[in-house]
């Protein structure tokens, strides 16, 4: 069972994919957001995007407690479908907790790859967002490599807030995670079979000093 940790929408059942995707435990994800919430402040108006969304459970949460934009990214159409079903009913509850508000979510029904080459980081009709907070949880199996190049194509488009936090997650026993040129890391502790990493932009970081993928 998974379930919205806190904000408007607090104690709302989330739909989750039968198969193909690894929701965040509501343990894990009620302890990585005291820690975000204890480095930022709050979630109240942030922009915030979710890499390898799944159930849509992390950006959610970021939406229940306060994010006026979120956009989910996510590759396999059965999962598109619950992130679809949970973000109305995410929606239903922020707006009835406070209808003067109208928060954004955007599902984006494509690869993380794809969605950063043709509709996300490198897309000119989306080039005033900058994300303050980004949650970038990908199957395990994917290569650190991998992961640490769609991190890199962020920082390189200048999609990171001057004060972004980004979250990685990664299976336990893999080697410990290495932020790409531009990001450094903050925090850390492991959940279970999951291990997650807080990390925050480097003071100055832009296309110059950062290493984009080839």
């Amino acid at each position: 069972m998974t379930r919205i940790v806190a904000g408007a929408a607090r104690g709302r059942r989330l739909r989750v994919p039968p198969a193909g995707t690894r929701p965040t435990p509501d343990r894990a994800r009620e302890a990585v957001f005291s820690s975000l919430e204890s480095l930022r402040g709050g979630f109240g108006g942030s922009v915030v995007l979710d890499l390898y969304a799944g159930s849509g459970g992390l950006g959610l949460e970021a939406l229940s407690r306060g994010a006026s934009h979120v956009d989910l990214v996510e590759s396999n159409r059965e999962a598109v479908r619950v992130i679809e079903a949970n973000a109305q009913a995410v929606l239903s509850s922020c707006r009835a907790s406070s209808p003067s508000s109208d928060p954004v979510v955007h599902v984006h029904a494509t690869g993380v790859q794809r969605w950063l080459a043709t509709g996300g980081a490198a897309n000119p009709s989306a080039a005033g967002i900058s994300y303050d907070v980004v949650f970038c949880d990908p199957p395990y199996a994917t290569p650190a490599d991998e992961v640490g190049d769609v991190l890199s194509t962020l920082v390189a488009a200048g999609r990171l807030a001057v004060d972004a936090l980004v979250i990685v997650e990664r299976a336990r026993r893999d080697a410990p995670w290495s932020w790409p040129a531009g990001l450094t890391a903050l925090r850390d502790r492991a959940y279970g079979e999951a291990h997650l990493w807080i990390g925050g932009l480097v003071a100055g970081a832009d296309s110059s000093d950062s290493v984009a993928p080839c």
